[in-house]
């Protein structure tokens, strides 16, 4: 209502009819509600403000999105719930239209697109649309995942093609170059036997990076049968306790007893472990510990392989899984892909806690049986129920 109307029909309201008053003002509150229904049932928040950058409106969808008491907001600054937000384009200074993303962490962590639009009339302020983008950004993180896998599976065969067969050949005539030292005089042995070691020591290097790129562009479909998930990690203990011996870190193995047996490849999922301990040993100096546990919920068996080596920084934790990102150096960034992606493969999922300074713990969490019966509605309104074969059996 514009301000001269209002005042001409101040003025006037006193040669009007009460009951026609009455009937005027019972319109408006009818509209008011309705238009408030109507935005209530928005998807989109929608928040208005004063010239000053206070809350005059708000919608039942902007209260979930940022977690603003309804009752309570109006007449409260804007600036308090999007402290971030550059408050010159929202009602402070020359108005002007915008549009962007920002992240939200109350009442939850979510990607919200903002667009501001100015009042230019009623006094000023702005009117915000709130759009939740969360789900359409992590659709666009997994494309680009699977983009990138795929940009390493063609790389690596190219790579394991065009460099395998050279690096044969250097590690043969390497070890016949180690022979013939032997007929060198001592004095220009020990230099050249340093060098032959450092060449060796890298072409293994390389080697372990073309094997990482093969797993990587040849995941084999894992072979499931039931079998027990500690044996499995007994099986990769004793495989790698002399790495563990001469790591000089404490082992600590806490299996608990009555696990059910679950769907896996033991080849794979020993894999998983080797890797995943390797790790743990490479993030820590002599004196460390290891510490290897199983454990059981209603859905899930898990095991936990923990460390207390130097963590992971924050920013780099969610890259950890991702091709060519390691934190270690000399690393190829390939052997966490992997992991990650054979546990995927048996229907699990793995995860991390770390802390700077205190270590890591990887956490792979294994489907029991009952977990892969699914409840499925039948057209006619039945229940039925479906039991997930294995892949590969």
């Amino acid at each position: 209502m514009k301000p001269k109307f209002r005042q001409k029909l101040l003025g006037k309201l006193n040669w009007l009819d009460p009951e026609r008053v009455q009937d005027y003002f019972s319109q408006l509150a009818r509209e008011k509600g309705f238009f408030e229904a109507v935005f209530d049932s928005l998807a989109e928040g929608v928040i208005v403000t004063n010239h000053e950058g206070r809350i005059s409106y708000l919608n039942q969808a902007a209260t979930e999105l940022l977690g603003v008491p309804q009752e309570t907001a109006l007449g409260l600054a804007l600036r308090r719930y999007l402290p971030d937000l550059k408050w010159d384009a929202t009602g402070n200074g020359k108005p002007r239209v915008f549009s962007r993303e920002i992240e939200v962490f109350y009442p939850q962590q979510r990607y919200l697109h903002l667009h501001a639009v100015p009042l230019t009339a009623a006094g000023g302020g702005t009117v915000l649309i709130l759009r939740d983008v969360t789900a359409a950004r992590k659709q666009t993180a997994n494309t680009i995942a699977t983009e990138r896998n795929e940009a390493v599976s063609l790389l690596a065969a190219g790579v394991a093609h065009e460099i395998g067969n050279p690096l044969n050949s250097l590690n043969i005539h390497l070890q016949l170059l180690d022979r013939e030292l032997r007929h060198v005089p001592a004095e220009r042995r020990a230099a050249l036997k340093e060098s032959v070691r450092v060449a060796k020591a890298e072409v293994a290097r390389l080697d372990k990076i073309i094997s990482d790129f093969l797993r990587a562009a040849r995941p084999t479909p894992p072979r499931l049968a039931l079998e027990s998930l500690n044996a499995v990690v007994e099986d990769t203990l004793q495989f790698m306790s002399a790495e563990i011996q001469g790591a000089s870190v404490a082992a600590e193995v806490n299996l608990s007893r009555g696990l059910p047996r679950v769907w896996l490849d033991h080849d794979q999922m020993k894999q998983v472990f080797i890797n995943l301990i390797k790790n743990a040993l490479q993030a820590m100096k002599p004196g460390g510990k290891l510490a290897v546990a199983t454990e059981r919920t209603e859905e899930f068996v898990i095991v936990n392989v923990t460390d207390t080596g130097a963590g992971i920084a924050p920013h780099l934790i969610g890259k950890i899984f991702e091709p060519y990102e390691s934190t270690k150096q000399g690393g190829s960034g390939l052997g966490l892909m992997i992991v990650r992606r054979i546990v995927q493969q048996h229907g699990g999922a793995i995860d991390v806690d770390s802390a700077v300074g205190k270590g890591t713990v990887f956490r792979v969490r294994l489907p029991t049986p009952e977990r892969r019966a699914r409840v499925l509605e039948a057209p006619s309104g039945t229940t039925v129920r479906q039991l997930e074969a294995p892949a590969g059996n």
